[in-house]
């Protein structure tokens, strides 16, 4: 991985490339007392880097850690490769692999230091890859989290084209939706997720997993408003989610293996 241009003595947005795709990186002011950990944000469906949002560029400007963002366009971050992301490997696979490796390197950071967030697309994905991996990513947080992603099929919203694409049909989209790889025995050990009543598309899956994991007594913390002021609610929850992933990745430090 390439070393993104660090200021000794300030925190600074920068770029840079692993395996031929391009990242949008905050790096915090140096901290020798820092504990090892990056936080891993990916994007909603429309792509835009977090710099370019005023609420995570806000939320990720206080971050105690470094924060990369991926790009994935309307892959919905899955394990099956999509065209537009990657030619070999699917979105899933290229984080576990090439992007885990880069960062690991850059960073120099132990298994497991590696937190998942993203609002939207990037949310769902955040959850789901958290789901699958909890190992490798124990802590995750999602803000308006797309889990139903099936349900774009129906409305023909953008990225539905992808899913009828990969699977032709809707109840074998859902089949894959992040709620159905929650295991009763193998959970991420840090989950947060952040919801509220006017965003319709993400508030139903975020209700629904909410109780699921209640029924299964996965502890969680999950923040489920009614109507909101919608430009102040995504700054606070934006601001919480960076809060809750920089918290639990340095609580996690001092866990004894």
């Amino acid at each position: 991985m390439p070393n993104p241009t660090e200021s000794p003595t300030s925190a600074a947005w920068t770029s840079c490339e692993i395996d031929g795709h391009v990242l949008e990186a905050f790096l915090p002011p140096p901290d020798p007392g820092r504990p090892p950990g990056a936080i891993l944000h990916l994007r909603d469906r429309d792509d835009r880097a977090p710099s370019q949002l005023p609420a995570w560029r806000q939320a990720i400007e206080s971050s105690p850690l470094p924060v990369v963002s991926l790009a994935g366009g309307t892959s919905w971050w899955l394990d099956r490769v999509v065209g537009g992301f990657d030619a070999r490997l699917s979105p899933e696979a290229f984080i576990r692999g090439p992007l885990t490796d880069g960062l690991r390197e850059r960073f120099g950071l132990p298994a497991a230091a590696i937190a998942t967030v993203g609002q939207g697309s990037g949310g769902q994905g955040a959850l789901r890859l958290s789901y699958r991996h909890p190992a490798a990513f124990p802590v995750a947080a999602a803000v308006l989290p797309t889990i139903d992603f099936h349900r774009t099929m129906e409305s023909g919203e953008p990225g539905s084209e992808t899913l009828w694409e990969l699977y032709g049909d809707v109840e074998v989209a859902r089949q894959q939706t992040a709620i159905l790889y929650v295991h009763p025995l193998n959970w991420p050990r840090h989950q947060a997720f952040w919801a509220h009543a006017g965003d319709l598309l993400s508030s139903d899956g975020a209700d629904r997993l909410h109780s699921k994991l209640i029924a299964l007594g996965i502890f969680h913390e999950a923040e489920l408003a009614g109507p909101v002021d919608a430009a102040a609610w995504l700054e606070a929850a934006a601001a919480a989610a960076i809060r809750f992933v920089a918290e639990r990745l340095e609580r996690d430090s001092r866990r004894i293996a």
